[in-house]
């Protein structure tokens, strides 16, 4: 069938046309309809409570005297799978270009929320049983080191953070701070969620995640972050190089974040082999094979324990496995301008067979091309799938995911956890404070990879599988909007609810994002402000008000009527096409219709008017329309009879009532 569009300019003049009728006519249809809908309360100005500043520009730009503190890492360490524990040495960097001189320092300790008084025990709802505890980390010593003076530290730790007092503080713009931590603790077992050890058939697979004390951010936005680690809030890590050598037992698989340096030492000639033709492979090559898994040929000899060595330049975190029961491969991931990385994945034969987990190196690669085609490109020399029971966690150049994952659901998590990578291993947002900066923008650049990868062999996911029920978007966000409990998307991680943490933090948000894309600015203008964000932000720290002045800067509106509804309230939208009928009782003269913005939320809409003779046309209304307006009526032209009259016909927009949408012309 034809499609037939009439201008959004031609359209507003017959809307003013319209207006001015009514006026004359001293029928404005803003006096006759009842609605919630408040014009001057949605379009209200200052929407920012603060200007631009030289630090945070009003475009959304770091500003010309931004600054950021920078943390370098050498870590020493070794996994005890007899005790279950990790041991290491650990030497930091600290590197001050604040304008403030430091007094003292303020670190993470992420594993001190495994024990029986940790806060998140209290916050969460995380109650692991009478057995499900450690003691979270024991730090044997810190010492500061000043030039060839080096000191012992006054340090003291309340809960998952620990404040060092330095005799001296540290210098501004540019002072630096060098200590050793000597530290060990006990790894989780299965309670350990992001971070644990599990029985498979060949072995135990270790997920070894904030595994190190890690500095906390100190910004010029509240100076030091402190936020306790309770579980729902993530992470805000400062970034730099981590130089980091694990030994364990020499029959065991290490798969780390960044790349291995000393691959002749821990693998055998054929696994160096094998790695050196996947390099350049596009097909998946096998390292270690099902077959290989149990033979002793598959690992090095003569050694009770090797020690793997790996670095990562410029990270905010790493992360690693490791177990005996690894099978291993790996494929060439290609990027723009001729880089390559290395995709690879390491699970047990549990996982193994087709459609499982023979392909999620082919995921992992294939992800990593689209986003670096469509948003930035992937930084990092290596990425690991790793298959445990974290069942879906992201760190620097690893994830982890479910060891039952196949088909499908596997491609989702992995395209869904690399794509972490990007937010927040790249744009380094606050998601302990801000989880939808995370999980949001990730899961809505999920959307069209889904869409993209081996032509949508995983397509549609819309509703992906974060959203209650499945189906139309737009039809399911109504309920969480709807809902008096709910709270906004702007709540602090932890502070969301369980019922609501992933259609609150990962699903509206990704779905306002597609909105602002497919019906607000339109997908040129949309993906030129967003790749602009990304890349001003790259290994930054953005706050939630420089992603809204990108994006109001970049795509050339002011958007702070969506932000305020959409972002700070959970407003409804209902459109309610009102009436549709011939002007002046002739097809000849057009069709006038009415419509009123009964809610909240405003948005722009499309009308479409479906001819007796199979044609259709549609018009599109911007957000202005309801600028002054609560209901509005205008005259769409025709010139042959019309069958019916339908607002938002693709059903792309959250309305809460579709059967007040269509008319039927009699």
């Amino acid at each position: 069938m034809k499609l037939k569009l009439i201008g959004t300019a031609v359209l507003l003049l017959l809307v003013i046309s319209s207006q001015a009728q009514r006026r004359r006519r001293g029928n404005n249809t803003n006096d006759t309809i009842t609605t919630s809908y408040q014009p001057s309360e949605l379009f209200s100005p200052l929407f920012y409570s603060e200007k631009g500043n030289e630090f945070h520009s009003a475009n959304g730009e770091p500003g010309p005297k931004y600054w950021q503190n920078r943390v370098n890492y050498t870590i020493d360490a070794a996994i005890d799978t007899t005790a279950k524990t990790l041991t290491a040495i650990e030497k930091v960097s600290y590197i001050n270009n604040s304008p403030d001189a430091l007094q003292y320092l303020w670190l993470q300790l992420d594993q001190n929320t495994y024990k029986k008084e940790a806060r998140s025990n209290f916050a969460t709802g995380f109650a692991p049983g009478p057995n499900q505890h450690t003691t979270g980390y024991d730090i044997e010593s810190i010492t500061v080191t000043n030039g060839t003076v080096s000191t012992k530290a006054d340090f003291v730790v309340t809960d998952t953070r620990m404040q060092i007092r330095l005799p001296k503080a540290i210098t501004a713009n540019g002072g630096v701070l060098n200590f050793i931590i000597k530290y060990k603790y006990t790894i989780p077992g299965n309670f350990g969620g992001r971070t644990d050890y599990v029985d498979t058939k060949n072995g135990k697979i270790y997920e070894i995640a904030q595994w190190f004390p890690r500095m906390c951010v100190y910004d010029d936005t509240r100076g030091w972050d402190t936020l306790p680690f309770l579980g729902s809030g993530e992470f805000y890590l400062e970034y730099g190089d981590i130089d980091y050598k694990v030994t364990a037992p020499a029959d065991m698989i290490l798969a780390g974040s960044g790349e291995l340096l000393n691959p002749t030492e821990v693998l055998t000639a054929q696994q160096v082999s094998r790695l050196n033709t996947a390099r350049n492979s596009d097909k998946t090559i096998m390292i270690r094979d099902v077959n290989e898994v149990t033979s002793a040929a598959s690992r090095p000899t003569g050694k009770a324990n090797l020690t793997w060595h790996f670095k990562m330049l410029n990270t905010r975190d790493v992360a690693l496995g490791a177990s005996k029961a690894y099978v291993w491969d790996a494929a060439r991931v290609n990027l723009p301008g001729g880089k390559k990385s290395l995709a690879m994945s390491v699970y047990p034969v549990e996982s193994a067979g087709t459609g499982k987990w023979d392909r999620a190196t082919e995921y992992l690669k294939k992800s990593i091309e689209y986003f670096s085609e469509k948003w930035f490109v992937y930084p990092y020399p290596c990425a690991v799938n790793e298959a445990g029971i974290a069942g879906g966690m992201e760190y620097p150049g690893i994830i982890f995911d479910g060891i039952t994952d196949k088909g499908s659901e596997l491609f989702w998590i992995t395209a869904h956890e690399i794509g972490h990578n990007w937010f927040p291993m790249i744009v380094g947002s606050d998601e302990r404070r801000f989880g939808w900066m995370d999980e949001g923008f990730n899961t809505f650049i999920d959307v069209y990879a889904s869409d993209e990868i081996n032509h949508g062999e995983f397509a549609p996911k819309r509703d992906g599988e974060y959203a209650p029920g499945g189906g139309n978007p737009a039809d399911e966000i109504v309920p969480i909007i709807q809902d008096p409990d709910a709270p906004i998307i702007m709540t602090a991680a932890d502070a969301v609810p369980e019922k609501y943490r992933h259609p609150l933090v990962y699903f509206k948000p990704a779905f306002g994002m597609i909105l602002l894309r497919e019906q607000i600015l339109g997908k040129n203008r949309f993906d030129y402000a967003f790749k602009n964000y990304i890349a001003k932000w790259a290994y930054k720290h953005p706050q939630p008000d420089d992603f809204f002045r990108s994006m109001d800067s970049g795509g050339g509106e002011d958007l702070s009527w969506f932000w305020k509804g959409w972002f700070y309230n959970n407003w409804s939208l209902d459109l309610d096409l009102i009436d549709a009928k011939y002007a002046n009782k002739d097809p000849k003269n057009g069709v006038q219709i009415t419509v009123a913005n009964k809610q909240q939320m405003a948005m722009p809409f499309t009308v479409e008017v479906k001819l007796k003779d199979g044609t259709k046309q549609r018009t599109y209304f911007p957000v202005e329309t309801w600028l002054q307006n609560k209901a509005i009526t205008f005259t769409i032209p025709t010139t042959t009879e019309v069958e019916s009259v339908t607002v938002d016909p693709d059903n792309a927009l959250p309305d809460i009532n579709r059967k007040n949408n269509t008319v039927t012309i009699k």
